[in-house]
């Protein structure tokens, strides 16, 4: 599988939009362990260093005895063509943290966690639902994050639209802010403007734990004709570089245990990797 488009918090693999357009690196570098990462894309990554990404990065940056050095810019489309691809040394990342399995504008290493895309909703309701054909979710308020015209829109809108279930799907935009923050869907289903929100795994698992409310997590899977819902997630790095992708994968098995960990953590619903 090869994927084109990506955003982890939309798993627009499918990276997010953001508003922020520009890129900084800070620091002089001795030993160069740039990150390409989104500002504004808690759990993910952030300014402020918050997200399990960089939790994950410090990790490894540790390992490489050094410490991540961020080349700062919004998951959208150009993104790696401004990190990674960047014509200035001083705007190029060395790696991105987490890219999908088959992107292939990187070269990725073996991944380091699988997750999927979840429903997420109050416990208690009077309905179970586990797969995208439930007859029930045609009567439910349905929350889906939407990127609009430029952008392809994640998975679960696409098989929602193609098994005709539109009219109760409510979009929620990945353009965060400070009135927007990426909370924002799982908030919704709290106060009930919508009935269940579907979702990437990280997304749900995060927010879900930090609500008063128990809500209910069910992995979202992929039917016969659907397109993917579950993903493996992997490191990039430049094509070629191939010495610098066995390094880090050889740090990722190293400690395996101490990843599994912050994702833990952060509540990711996990699903082994094959």
């Amino acid at each position: 599988m090869l994927v084109r488009n990506f955003s982890i918090s939309g798993l627009i693999l499918f990276f997010s939009p953001i508003l922020i357009a520009g890129s900084v690196v800070s620091e002089d570098e001795a030993v160069s362990f740039r990150v390409g990462a989104d500002p504004m894309n808690f759990p993910f990554s952030n300014r402020q260093l918050e997200g399990f990404e960089n939790k994950i990065a410090d990790l490894i940056a540790k390992e490489l005895g050094t410490t991540p050095r961020y080349v700062w810019w919004g998951q959208r489309r150009g993104f790696i063509r401004n990190t990674m691809k960047a014509t200035l040394k001083e705007s190029r990342c060395d790696v991105v943290m987490g890219v999908p399995k088959g992107y292939d504008l990187v070269s990725w290493t073996k991944p380091y966690y699988r997750s999927s895309y979840v429903f997420v909703y109050p416990e208690g309701k009077d309905f179970d639902i586990n797969t995208l054909d439930d007859p029930i979710l045609r009567e439910l308020k349905i929350g889906v994050h939407l990127l609009g015209n430029d952008y392809m829109n994640p998975p679960p809108a696409h098989e929602l639209g193609r098994r005709g279930i539109v009219e109760n799907v409510i979009g929620y935009d990945t353009f965060y802010s400070e009135d927007n923050p990426p909370s924002t869907i799982i908030d919704a289903v709290v106060k009930g403007d919508i009935d269940v929100a579907i979702v990437w795994g990280p997304i749900g698992g995060y927010f879900a734990k930090e609500e008063k409310t128990p809500l209910k997590i069910v992995p979202v899977p992929t039917g016969e004709n659907d397109l993917p819902l579950t993903f493996e997630i992997c490191l990039g790095v430049r094509h070629g570089e191939n010495a610098f992708k066995a390094q880090l994968e050889e740090i990722l098995e190293r400690k395996h245990v101490e990843i599994q960990k912050i994702l833990v953590d952060y509540g990711l619903p996990l699903i082994p990797i094959n």
